[in-house]
């Protein structure tokens, strides 16, 4: 009997090369089912590689077949990790595929805020030049840098900090102050402590409850003011009743967002009507070849595991390696 695959979207054709090579696989691609309709093809999938989608309890029940679930990048909050580790079920991320893509990103919003690029943009494209308004711009050399998260896509986003010739804190419980002083950055103990100094703070830590609302209004009251938020990890770490209200008082430069607490939005959100607001629809990874990469690893873990070599380095509940 033939693998079935559950594709929760159109796959990228580097991550169907590799699917498509092997003759054993039964493969059913979807584009952004509802709910029901994944329940209904989890019913007979032996594995599914799936981007938002919610795999729960519930997800688990509909899926008695079971052996894989494989994330179309490296967020795994949309998954229910304890319910599929006690199926024996692993949980697959593409490391190390989209570090690059969502860095530079990363960098493209600090930038575009710094310079207020949309707002120079328009005004040109409006018929404008040297009338132009004239919004505060500032240079990011010189000026302090936290970096909130030190995994693959922080670290990157330090050194790309370093290169600004910005001062970089960082901050990440799992990484030891030293070994962060050893790649010659300054480690950050207190959050509030390290906000008070920063004039640009950048997101790269996973969604958990320590961290949903990391970002709240204590935490812009304690941010320098004038700084500049930005945030490419999930939507639910900053509170967006928060951020609006410390754009409402002038406190920050602005704020460069690919992920909302919200997602999809609409045209009501009220993060819109700032002009130093730049939002991005969570596509920082989505680079060609950021999803090129993607895609491959993302084929790869399921036949891996399908294969019977689960790859502890891509497996989220390692308990089960």
């Amino acid at each position: 009997m033939p693998h079935r695959i559950l594709l929760c979207r159109t796959l990228h054709p580097a991550g169907m090369a590799v699917l498509d090579a092997r003759a054993d696989l039964d493969i059913v691609a979807l584009h952004d089912p509802p709910v029901e309709q994944f329940h209904q093809h989890l019913s007979s999938a032996d594995a599914v590689l799936c981007w938002l989608e919610r795999v729960d309890q519930a997800a688990l029940d509909a899926a008695p077949h079971l052996k894989v679930v494989s994330r179309y990048g490296v967020g795994f909050d949309t998954v229910d990790i304890p319910a599929c580790t006690a199926r024996d079920i692993p949980v697959m991320v593409t490391n190390g595929a989209n570090d690059l893509s969502v860095a530079e990103h990363a960098m493209m919003l600090m930038l575009g805020v710094a310079r207020r690029a949309l707002d120079h943009d328009r005004h040109v494209k409006s018929g404008g030049w040297w009338d132009a308004p004239n919004p505060r711009m500032v240079d990011l050399a010189g000026r302090t840098a936290l970096v909130v998260g030190y995994g693959r896509i922080g670290s990157r986003v330090a050194n790309y900090c370093r290169a600004f010739q910005m001062k970089v804190l960082v901050i990440d419980p799992g990484f030891h102050p030293m070994r962060i002083a050893a790649d010659g950055f300054a480690p950050a103990r207190d959050l509030h402590a390290a906000l008070a100094e920063a004039d640009v703070v950048t997101l790269h830590c996973p969604l958990s409850r320590a961290t949903r609302h990391l970002m709240d209004d204590a935490a812009f009251a304690a941010l320098k003011p004038g700084a500049i938020l930005v945030n490419t990890a999930r939507g639910p770490i900053v509170s967006q009743a928060a951020l609006v209200a410390a754009l409402q008082s002038g406190r920050l430069h602005g704020a460069g967002l690919d992920v909302l607490e919200v997602e999809p939005s609409d045209a009501t959100n009220p993060l819109y009507a700032f002009p130093n607001v730049i939002v991005s629809p969570h596509n920082a990874a989505s680079t060609e070849e950021g999803l090129a990469r993607m895609a491959r690893r993302a084929a790869r873990n399921i036949l891996d595991v399908l294969d019977g070599k689960r790859d502890p380095a891509f497996m989220v509940n390692h308990e089960i390696a």
